[in-house]
């Protein structure tokens, strides 16, 4: 069986919506809303300009940040969504999308195995991991969110808001939480949620869950588990042979609450996060009235476990659709795709680790590598200048360009690894490639090479 265009699914999607909407009664639009064809296709014209400015997130060429193009399943059954523009706020604006999201919420549930669950979309993992976090204010009163180095900082920033006391706790040589530290903090009695990090951005550094998890419970702190990268990977935790350190991630099971972005490993497009709570009765501490809102069913609304109101129910839509078609399974669908993305990591650093030109920084836990140059003399202020340097030129290139990012990251982190390294400053900028789609696993040996080939001359 053949695979089906982007083009053919979204004819399809559109005729199914006219089929639908022509149920009722025909009707003229109001001329308010006319726009001429020359007009639009003189703005489309326009915006299509203005988007090549963007980088080419879709192509293998790009290893910077996390960013990749939705899957055409997602794309299709968004747009044939959106013609409709259901509410997933309530059952009475959009009825169908919400369980949709329900059911797509269970298939999450499911994958990390919880056994009961209350969960939503969100509009991203910002907004998932403030109701994350609102709600272990609410059950923990005045006691602190403790937080690695390295995590996200939304969690900084959305403790500011909720006007709750935070707890920053080091990282090690690897970027995961320091456990001694964290150990102390629990033992002074005043934290009251820990946040794992399941995939940081810098690193994309998986903190030790299986072993907060004991000391979370040993203390009485709630442990919520930021997955919003990495909460897919749950997936190559169930595979044979295993590619990642698979304990922590069986360990999420246990956390009160997890945060997974479907915009990112999930293949859907922005914004789609989603926000999972292991006991149900955390719904009562969303109760409130809306006398204009739901009142065509009984049944629970979206909005009455969910700090947001409106919704796209197409984001829904979207990913109810994928799931569909690529399962989250661990030996079809969603699996062999972040199996792929962590293969291609797993071969970028061991090509580095035999590089002449280049050197690992850490060694990856999912799927986002760490690099630097070697330079002479061999000191932060030299792979800074270096690394900057040649993140331009591969960018600016006219034939073949690849996309990188750069980290800045402690010199004093390089001279644990390196004890040749010269810190004469205390900060370095080395690489950062996040190699986030399938089709890396095929083109790493090029786009490292390329990259070594750059950096030789230096």
């Amino acid at each position: 069986m053949g695979t089906t265009s982007l083009m053919d699914m979204l004819r399809r999607g559109i005729d199914a919506h006219g089929a639908w909407a022509s149920n009722w009664e025909d009707f003229s639009p109001d001329g308010t809303l006319a726009v001429s064809e020359a007009d639009a296709h003189a703005a489309l014209d326009a915006l299509s300009e203005r988007l090549r400015e963007n980088y080419p997130f879709f192509h293998p060429d790009y290893a910077g940040q996390m960013i990749k193009p939705p899957h055409p399943v997602a794309i299709a059954a968004y747009m044939t969504a959106m013609l409709v523009n259901p509410n997933n706020h309530a059952l009475d604006g959009g009825p169908a999308t919400a369980r949709m999201e329900l059911d797509a919420v269970e298939d999450i549930a499911r994958m990390f195995g919880l056994p009961t669950h209350l969960g939503h979309l969100t509009s991203g993992g910002t907004m998932a991991n403030i109701e994350a976090l609102w709600v272990g204010r609410t059950l923990h009163p005045d006691k602190a969110v403790a937080y690695s180095s390295a995590a996200h900082y939304t969690h900084q920033r959305m403790c500011g808001v909720l006007q709750i006391p935070s707890r920053e706790i080091r990282t090690d040589g690897n970027g995961r939480m320091d456990l001694g530290e964290l150990e102390d903090a629990l033992r002074s009695g005043g934290i009251g949620t820990i946040v794992a990090t399941m995939g940081t951005t810098s690193l994309g550094a998986v903190d030790p869950l299986d072993r907060i998890i004991p000391l979370a419970k040993r203390y009485g702190a709630r442990v919520h588990a930021d997955a919003a990268y990495g909460g897919f990977f749950m997936l190559c935790a169930a595979q044979d042979p295993v590619p990642i350190h698979a304990a922590p991630f069986h360990s999420l099971k246990e956390c009160d609450s997890i945060v997974v972005d479907p915009h990112k490993h999930g293949l859907q497009p922005y914004g789609c996060g989603c926000i999972l709570f292991r006991d149900p009765s955390v719904g009562t501490l969303y109760k409130h009235e809306s006398p204009y809102t739901y009142f065509t069913s009984k049944e629970l609304h979206l909005g009455e476990i969910s700090l947001e109101c409106s919704r796209a129910g197409a984001s829904a839509a979207a990913l109810w659709c994928t799931l569909q078609c690529l399962p989250l399974r661990s030996d079809k669908g969603l699996g062999p795709i972040v199996a792929a993305t962590r293969a291609a990591a797993l071969e970028w650093s061991a090509l580095a680790k035999h590089s002449s030109v280049v050197l690992p920084f850490t060694s990856p836990d999912l799927d986002i590598v760490t690099y630097l140059p070697r330079t002479e003399p061999f000191s932060a202020s030299m792979v800074s200048a270096a690394t900057e340097k040649i993140f331009r030129a591969l960018m600016e290139r006219k034939e073949h360009p690849i996309y990188v990012a750069t980290l800045t990251v402690d010199a004093g982190a390089i001279y644990n690894t390196y004890p040749s390294f010269h810190a004469d400053q205390p900060t370095a900028v080395i690489f950062r490639s996040v190699l986030m789609k399938p089709e890396h696993r095929h083109t790493v040996g090029t786009l490292f090479h390329e990259i070594e080939a750059m950096i030789a001359p230096s």
